[in-house]
């Protein structure tokens, strides 16, 4: 398998993911919700650059998203699954 195939699948494996997850966070409190709009647009600008074929800076952004998520959940921020 090529690399670009292998990034290609990685990154529909965890947009997949935080899609599930971030079905059930709600925020707590306006910190929880600024977070979980910045989740939201790096996850929409994770698709952006994967339509137009940046797989490098589409796998970015979910990296981001996903840090993110998950210093809004352990600092109680962001609740839920």
């Amino acid at each position: 398998m090529k690399l670009e195939d292998e990034l290609r699948a990685e990154i529909e494996k965890w947009t997949r993911r935080l899609d599930e997850s971030l079905a059930g966070v709600q925020p707590s409190g306006e910190h929880g919700a600024r977070m979980l709009e910045n989740i939201r647009a790096y996850r929409a600008d994770s698709g952006h650059f994967y339509q137009r074929g940046d797989l490098i800076r589409s796998f970015e952004c979910l990296v981001w998203a996903w840090a993110i998520l998950e210093v809004g959940k352990e600092l109680g921020h962001l609740t839920g699954p």
